[in-house]
């Protein structure tokens, strides 16, 4: 049982859903130290749950995804106690990113400093118009850092130096012009396209998509020539692994009525 994560499975074309709530500190769930490590260790344990096919990852309330770390708690930090709570931040992301099945994020109200870094480790980003992105850290005396780095590669290096150097706060429509927002909705139809994405996960086989989970990982840390061949090695092991690439395709096959050629 965590105090951090509500977890609710759910079932989505067939296959195994997890809805997950992150239960942060007072109205805008702001965390701590405590609040992603206990996050942390449960999905980390969730992510290994058999038959698990995605995970929709929210807020506890519509006002906020995550509004950034809880600053009383900075403000108490020496040198020793802040690189353990930037070292906690960095492993909540990290279970995010490992996960063998996508993480969905389904982003209302505010998204901010660490929020935004739990954001952009998420596999796919969708809101509403309440949403509001910042990476305001450098106004309370420190750099953006650790999943920060994920910027840059989601929305540019122009725009990622503006949000952090500025540290000011962009609304929903600007959060999907830039990329940080993969689709944005009205709230009321909010659930039923996060639910509509996890369907068409579920349609690839596990194997598949746990293997291109990993190949994203390698791409973000490997010159372009060493990722397609760490693609050509994930390829092959596709077919070493057993049959899940024939029994794939002859499905394919059979439900258009079709016999393979």
């Amino acid at each position: 049982m965590s105090d951090a994560l509500e977890i609710r499975f759910e079932s989505v074309a067939g296959a195994r859903l997890a809805d997950v709530g992150l239960r942060g500190a007072k109205a805008l769930n702001l965390v701590d130290e405590h609040i992603l490590r206990d996050a942390a260790a449960a999905f980390a344990s969730l992510a290994a749950t058999p038959d698990l096919r995605c995970v929709l990852l929210h807020g506890q309330d519509q006002r906020a995804f995550v509004g950034g770390a809880n600053l009383a708690a900075l403000h108490a930090l020496d040198a020793g106690k802040a690189e353990s709570f930037i070292r906690a931040v960095h492993e909540f992301c990290a279970a995010l990113r490992q996960a063998p099945v996508p993480v969905i994020a389904v982003m209302q109200g505010f998204c901010l400093g660490a929020g935004l870094e739990i954001a952009a480790a998420c596999d796919i980003r969708i809101g509403d118009h309440s949403v509001r992105c910042g990476m305001p850290e450098v106004r309370v005396g420190v750099p953006s850092v650790v999943e920060a780095a994920l910027l840059p590669g989601l929305i540019g290096w122009g725009k990622a130096r503006e949000l952090m150097l500025r540290g000011h706060i962009i609304d929903a429509g600007e959060s999907r012009a830039v990329g940080l927002l993969q689709h944005l909705v009205d709230t009321g139809e909010l659930s039923a396209l996060a639910h509509a994405i996890a369907a068409d996960i579920a349609a690839g086989t596990p194997g598949a998509i746990a293997a291109q989970k990993a190949l994203f990982l390698s791409w973000e840390d490997l010159p372009v020539s060493l990722g397609i061949e760490r693609g050509v090695d994930a390829f092959v092991r596709a077919y070493e692994a057993g049959d899940e690439p024939q029994r794939a395709i002859a499905a394919f096959f059979a439900g258009r009525g079709k016999p393979l050629p």
